[in-house]
């Protein structure tokens, strides 16, 4: 299961991108923000948006950490 390691709405606002200029400036839809806030998936394509915007690699946004069915079934 993938995890957001940190709060991704926090960063975009302590590098300048908050809420109202994201929709605003059409960065980040609406239904993607409530998805973050809800530790909901988001696609490749956000992932490199927020990556871009912060400038941080995805493995300082999100990390796997396996489920126990996860464990089971690939290891």
């Amino acid at each position: 299961m993938i995890n957001y390691k940190i709060d991704v709405l926090e960063t975009l606002k302590k590098c300048g991108y908050n809420q109202t200029r994201l929709q605003k400036e059409k960065l980040l839809p609406k239904q993607t923000m409530t998805n973050i806030k809800a530790g909901k998936s988001i696609t490749l394509e956000t992932l490199n948006k927020i990556c871009i915007m912060c400038k941080l690699q995805p493995g300082d946004i999100i990390e796997v950490i396996p489920t126990d069915e996860e464990k089971i079934k690939y290891y």
